[in-house]
């Protein structure tokens, strides 16, 4: 059985390392000069770099009297950089869930979880008072999903303009653009009526974001 692969990297050692601390898990950097054939100081400066490149960090472990180990372990943006099917995945399964039970399925299905997303964003944002305070908590809810979500006043002073930078569920959004419509309509309940809200960027219509204008009434 051949083992897992990192990304292609000009740095193989370092691509050694990572792939040890992945299949093996945890470990002190004595632990790994052992696996990797070599010293415990070029392990060590070696997890210096990826430290500082964040792809690495430390954990001190208490073993009684004497000083604490350090345990090293992959951080998330280390994990990326591993083979991932979750996003084929979904693909799939919103192209099988339309193919055997048809589009107003699926339709039912976004309208589901857009009534949840809407009731938790209700939540987040009940005893905000005006607009700006409104769009604040909107952001860093969305912010704490994955979005990361900002908001500002329009630069041209026609309101406010409300940005998101990643899209955590990009794939199923380009399978089925009805999760897009279903966020606009979330968007214009929490923030109320007293507003209007336009999506003015698109990051599936080749935008590098989603941003929004959001305008009061009148």
């Amino acid at each position: 059985m051949s083992s897992p692969s990192l990304e292609k990297s000009p740095d193989r050692t370092s691509d050694r390392l990572l792939l040890a601390l992945k299949m093996q898990g945890p470990q002190s950097a004595a632990e790994l000069a052992v696996q990797m054939g070599t010293s415990s100081e070029n392990v060590r400066q070696l997890l210096q770099k990826l430290s500082d490149e964040a792809l690495v960090q430390a954990q001190s472990v208490s073993q009684g009297r004497g000083r604490p180990r350090q345990i090293w372990h992959l951080t998330e943006a280390a994990q990326a950089r591993f083979p991932d099917t979750h996003p084929e995945l979904t693909r799939s399964l919103i192209s099988s869930l339309r193919s055997v039970f048809g589009q107003e399925a699926l339709d039912r299905l976004i309208a589901a979880r857009s009534d949840e997303t809407e009731a938790g964003y209700r939540a987040a944002l009940a005893g905000a008072g005006d607009l700006a305070e409104r769009l604040g908590r909107l952001a860093a809810q969305r912010t704490r999903e994955g979005y990361m979500a900002e908001w500002a006043e329009a630069p041209d002073g026609d309101g406010y303009v409300l940005s998101e930078n990643h899209c955590p569920i990009c794939v199923a959004a380009a399978e089925c653009q009805g999760f897009c419509s279903a966020e606009l309509r979330v968007f214009r309940a929490v923030l109320g009526a007293d507003c209007s809200v336009e999506r003015e960027e698109h990051l599936l219509s080749g935008a590098r974001r989603c941003s929004y204008r959001v305008r009061p009434a009148g």
